[in-house]
């Protein structure tokens, strides 16, 4: 198994301990949680190497979704969401090209693109993800004020946490 399979199979394992041990605890503590979800683990999906095919992160996002699923107890809104923003992640990668084209060896993180760069794409994703994730568990377009203030209300507490952990792992 080469390095860069071991450091996104670590990642994984790593997100989803976050994810369910200490973020889904500290919304459920959270008196607003009804509006503040910190999400982090859409960041497994942001920081796969280009080299890998559409097919591989589509299936690397579905387990994702489908282990965070079992632990929130939600059948099938955070696959689905993770299904989404892995089929859309090439389209935003080809609309926020930088000024020097990808390099497939690279992983597309703050490090490799520089934080600007990053910060755009995974503003990007983040949002859609949690607007197609509010979408899907409102299941009606009904309640769209309540949908639009979830998606803006987790956008800005997961952008943050994303934010850090792009500068705790990757410090350069």
């Amino acid at each position: 198994m080469n390095n860069v399979n071991l450091r996104n199979g670590w990642r994984l394992i790593l997100l989803l301990l976050f994810q369910v041990a200490v973020f889904k605890q500290l919304n459920m503590q959270w008196s607003y949680a009804v509006y503040f979800h910190i999400f982090i683990y859409p960041i497994f999906i942001l920081l796969l190497p280009f080299r890998y095919s559409k097919v591989v992160i589509i299936l690397l996002a579905f387990l994702m979704g489908i282990i965070v699923d079992i632990f929130y107890n939600s059948i099938g809104i955070h696959a689905s969401a993770c299904v989404f923003t892995a089929f859309i992640r090439p389209n935003i990668l080809a609309i926020n090209k930088p000024q020097s084209d990808y390099d497939v060896l690279l992983s597309p993180n703050a490090t490799n693109y520089g934080f600007l760069w990053f910060l755009r794409y995974a503003s990007i994703l983040l949002f859609l993800h949690l607007f197609f994730y509010f979408s899907v568990e409102a299941f009606t377009f009904v309640y769209i004020g309540q949908i639009i203030l979830k998606t803006l209300a987790s956008f800005f507490i997961s952008i943050l946490f994303i934010i850090l952990y792009q500068f705790i792992f990757n410090p350069k």
